[in-house]
């Protein structure tokens, strides 16, 4: 499938990856429309770090995820959808259960619905490596048992499914992409790697919750690339497929090499209030990414150290919308 010319929607543009992946289709010559959740000030989120002139020829439509009609008018008219939108905060979905299910399933569903209705060519639907849990064997490939260790990991386990099923029950052509951790420019402060960075140049302690567990962390550009691919590739539909480096590192360890790009000395010090309850807590994830190698061609280009300067130079040069030290759910 060629890309340019085509009518795309992408939910969730407005988040980390979904602007990348937006600005990518856009700059592909594709025309992108974005769905993306309604708020009083009219805000665009990631969006309005895209130069001027791509967001010209972005179409943007504004609503809810759980809201089914206002879903079904953004997907009328698209050649191919890219499901993003989801409530991706681990902690949050603690507190909100919920409203993480509604979004996250209920959303799902809307998206799935509208494109069966409007028979779109293909549907990229997003999942995550947390639905594996606690890794049960190393590398973690796609026929890993599914662990619901926390209510949002279990309302993606559930997205996952019915994303599945209307492959199966309605030959809805879907492909399910699983990224390993991305991590880059733009992220906020929720994830791990922006908050060491912003503590790291603060001169400050670096408060960390568990530092043991092991992560595969993706730099945002090569997940980008897993998505395009797997818009393209007709042996991609009906598959689940992992998008991770095939690395991985500590979280200690990690801290270790961003201080250490930055020049930083602050001391890295538990903070309990970031750890995850006992049993909810993933110790482990490590991708088996040979499939997406296989099938789509893809493998990752930026490696960690690299991301993390590019990251670091990007947040530095935007440090005032990022609160340090502050821990954000």
């Amino acid at each position: 499938m060629i890309l340019g010319n085509k009518r795309i929607l992408v939910t969730g543009a407005a988040g980390f990856i979904g602007s990348h992946l937006t600005e990518t289709l856009t700059k592909a010559g594709a025309r992108v429309r974005v769905f993306v959740r309604y708020n009083s000030s009219n805000g665009r989120g990631n969006l309005v770090d895209l130069d001027k002139s791509l967001l010209e020829e972005i179409e943007v439509m504004a609503g809810d995820l759980r809201d089914a009609e206002a879903v079904a008018r953004a997907v009328t008219g698209c050649d191919l959808v890219f499901h993003l939108a989801a409530l991706v905060g681990i902690p949050y979905s603690y507190q909100n259960p919920r409203e993480v299910v509604e979004t996250n399933i209920i959303g799902t569903l809307n998206v799935l619905t509208a494109a069966r209705n409007q028979k779109v060519s293909r549907v990229v639907h997003t999942s995550t490596s947390e639905v594996y849990g606690s890794a049960q064997y190393v590398p973690i490939d796609e026929a890993h048992p599914l662990q619901g260790q926390s209510p949002y990991s279990a309302s993606k386990i559930g997205a996952d499914k019915l994303a599945e099923s209307f492959y199966a029950a309605y030959e809805l052509p879907v492909v399910t992409i699983r990224p390993f951790n991305s991590y880059g420019p733009r992220q906020s402060a929720r994830a791990v790697i922006p908050t060491i960075i912003t503590q790291a140049l603060t001169g400050s302690e670096i408060r960390l919750g568990s530092m043991d567990t092991l992560r595969d962390f993706t730099f945002v550009l090569d997940t980008v690339a897993g998505f395009m691919k797997a818009a393209q590739v007709e042996q991609a539909v009906g598959r689940v497929i992992n998008i991770g480096s095939g690395h991985e590192v500590s979280i200690s360890e990690l801290a270790q090499m961003v201080v250490d790009t930055i020049d930083g000395s602050g001391p890295i010090v538990l903070d309990e209030a970031r750890l995850r309850p006992g049993r909810s807590e993933v110790k482990r994830l490590l991708a088996d990414n040979r499939l997406a190698k296989e099938l789509l061609d893809w493998e990752p280009q930026v490696g960690l150290d690299e991301g993390i300067r590019r990251t670091t130079a990007w947040i530095m040069a935007h440090f005032e919308r990022y609160e340090s030290g502050k821990y954000q759910i």
